[in-house]
Order: C-alpha cells, then structure tokens, then sequence
C-alpha cells in the first residue's frame, strides 16, 4: 500500500492545491477557463498524441475492450437514472448524474496516474474509454436529458454532442497518435522537443486544474442537493461501475473474448477514478442542476482517494 500510496497521494495533492488556490484567491476565477483550455487544446493533446504513436494501433481501438467498455457504461447509465428519479430529480438532471456516474475522469487524471501505477502498457486501454465516452456515454445521457422535448430534440441534442466530441482536440490527438503509430512515423527535432514539454506539462497542470474547476462549480450552483441526491450516484462511480466491469470482463474472457488480465486490470482501475470533472461545464450549457453534479464529482474526487487507492491495493499493483 505504501508504494501505492508514493504514487496517488501526489495525484490528489495537485487537485487539493488547485482547489485550495481558487478559494484562497490566488488562482482568479477568471484565470480557470485559460488554465482548462491550455490543458485541454495545447499539453493534453501532445501527451496523449505521443503515447498514441508509442502504443499499437489494436491497442488504442481494441474492439471487445471497447465491447465491454461500453456495455459497462450503458448499464450504469440506466440503472444511475433509475435510481436517481424522484420528485427533486428528473430526467434531464437524473441524465447528468448518470453522465458523471459512467465517465471517469480519464483523460486529466486517469492516463497519466495509471501509467505510472502500471507502465505506459496501460496508456492504450485508457485511451480506449476516452474515446467511448466522448462519443457514446456523453452522447447518449445528453440526449437522453433533452427527451422531455421529444425524440426529435433528443436527436438534435446527440447530433450536437457528437459534433462537440468531433471539435474535441483529444480524439484528433488520439488519431494522430494512431497514424503515426501504423506508420511508424516519429516526430523528431525541435518539434520533438516542443512537443514533449507540452506534454510533460500536462499532468500537474491538468491536476491542478481538476481542483480549480471543481471549486468554480461549486461556487456557480445556485440551489442546495439533499445527501440522498448526490451520494448515492458517487458512490455509483467509485463502486459499482468498477465491480461490474470486473465482472463483465472476467465473464468476456471466460467466453473467449481475447482480454488479458492486464487488460481488464486497466478497465477496471480506469472505472475506478473519480468523475469527469469538465462534465460540470456541459451541465451549465444545457441548463440542468449543476449544483447536484459538482456535488457528485466533489464527493467522488475526495472518496476516489481512499477507494481508488484501496483497489489498487487489492489487485496486487506494484508500481515501478
């Protein structure tokens, strides 16, 4: 546990400095969407581009990984709402909460924590669950959230969601990583070098700004969220998604599916991390409770520690 927790006490210490500045002021409110844009357009994308072009193609657009990936996430995402509708909660709130009960936050804080806990093999498997959760978790809870306005504004609103995936740096990122990976192609020199910086850059960086965007949420939620509202759905992402796609892989691999336990290992512990914490910024363009989602994604940031720590643990991870 020790050498487990050498790895992640780090990780969440950046968020809690992040957090921590926003709050004291030292970090301005209005200097968090500059830092979350230097991450997501410029560091993100290089780091992810380079361990694309260092992991096989198969690796990064593994099929029954992604089969598995993504039935996880369509399970958690019923059962989430089903158990989230009350008469506080509809279903465009209930949709946002099932959002952040099935997207991880994989690419600010996931690759690069799982990377270090396992080695760059775990870097293909990560990007995998990016990738489906831009385009099929995210775009069905949005559409999902617009049912009330028919099929065809449910319709519209998963068109809109996937055109916002396509204007996402990170996929393009991914794929450029991908090309270059087939090809065998790499990049050299001083645009080496640039790109290299950027991408070192990304994890503190992204870290940081985990915690300054999760205070930024908390301070625009205009309404107050019952326990029961948030607690239960956090306590969804750290728990429930993970066992069951523990559960979902092992079955897979027991069918034959060619999963490795390395494989399913990374699934698992990717499952595991705290919610995406960029979906609050999604929740406010669509008008829904984001007070209730920056709870959930707060709570599950501060259990994810202690959990996400735990299970690592369990499995038996020995960081280099």
């Amino acid at each position: 546990m020790q050498a487990i927790l050498a790895v992640t006490v780090p990780f969440f210490a950046l968020v809690l400095a992040g957090w921590l500045a926003a709050r004291r002021g030292v970090l301005p409110e209005s200097a968090i969407p500059g830092l979350n844009a230097y991450v997501l357009y410029f560091a993100l994308p290089c780091m992810l581009m380079r361990f694309g072009m260092n992991t096989p193609v198969l690796d990064l657009l593994n099929p029954f990984l992604l089969a598995v990936y993504v039935l996880c996430a369509l399970v958690v995402v019923g059962f989430t709402i089903a158990v989230s509708l009350n008469t506080r909660v509809g279903l465009k709130d209930a949709s946002f909460g099932a959002l952040v009960a099935a997207f991880p936050n994989t690419g600010f804080m996931g690759v690069p924590l799982l990377v270090a806990l396992l080695g760059p093999a775990a870097a293909g498997p990560v990007i995998c669950t990016i990738l489906a959760d831009l385009f099929v978790t995210s775009s069905l809870c949005i559409a999902l959230s617009q049912l009330q306005g028919g099929a065809g504004g449910a319709r519209a609103a998963a068109w809109r969601a996937v055109r916002g995936a396509l204007s996402n740096p990170l996929p393009w990122s991914i794929a450029l990583g991908a090309v270059l990976s087939a090809t065998g192609l790499k990049t050299s020199g001083p645009l080496d070098t640039a790109l290299r910086m950027l991408a070192d850059s990304a994890t503190p960086v992204a870290l940081f700004t985990i915690g300054a965007v999760l205070w930024r949420a908390g301070q625009h939620a205009h309404t107050r969220t019952p326990l029961a509202d948030y607690l239960p759905v956090a306590a969804i992402k750290l728990f429930v998604h993970p066992l069951l796609v523990l559960l979902v892989g092992a079955g897979a691999q027991q069918l034959g599916a060619p999963l490795t336990g390395f494989q399913l290992l990374v699934l698992t512990l990717a499952a595991a991390l705290p919610s995406a914490s960029n979906v609050s910024l999604l929740t406010e363009r669509y008008g829904a409770d984001s007070g209730r989602v920056a709870r959930i994604i707060l709570a599950s940031t501060v259990g994810a520690f202690a959990s996400f720590s735990a299970l690592a643990w369990l499995f038996g991870v020995q960081p280099a």
